[in-house]
Parts: C-alpha cells; structure tokens; sequence
C-alpha cells in the first residue's frame, strides 16, 4: 500500500467539460433547495428582460414555495 501514490486530477480548466445529458441528469437528481441553491449561484450572470426594463439575476430571492422554486424581488436589507 503505497500512500503517495494517489491519482491527482487535473485542474477543472483542463478536464473536458460535462455534456448537456450530463448536467440534465445531475440537476434532475438534485432537490428542489439545491436547485434553487444553484440558481442563486449563476443569478449574478442571469439578465432579466420584461418589455423595457431589465433586471439582473442578483435582484431577486430564489426560495421553494410548494413545488416550484420561487423568484421574488430580493428585499434591501435595513440596519
């Protein structure tokens, strides 16, 4: 049994990226909080667009009403 001798994985830059199955299937398998919890995440990269206004990702609270994941304007935290 050799201790040192463990597989080391390549920096994610230069693994080959997940196929569109693959995250389907991986976001499938994922509760309704972790999916919400994910959308939280991309939310800073995510453009809103209604008729003439546009709201970014971040403005919005992601939270599970029910069965559904539930985007709600976020509310300004007061001191």
């Amino acid at each position: 049994m050799n201790l040192f001798n463990r597989k080391q994985l390549p920096p994610p830059a230069y693994r080959p990226p997940l196929e569109a199955a693959e995250i389907i299937q991986l976001f499938g398998q994922l509760t309704l909080h972790q999916q919400a919890a994910l959308i939280r995440l991309i939310s800073r990269n995510l453009i809103i667009k209604t008729g003439d206004e546009d709201y970014m990702g971040y403005e919005f609270d992601y939270n599970v009403d029910g069965a559904m994941i539930a985007a709600t304007p976020a509310q300004e935290e007061q001191d």
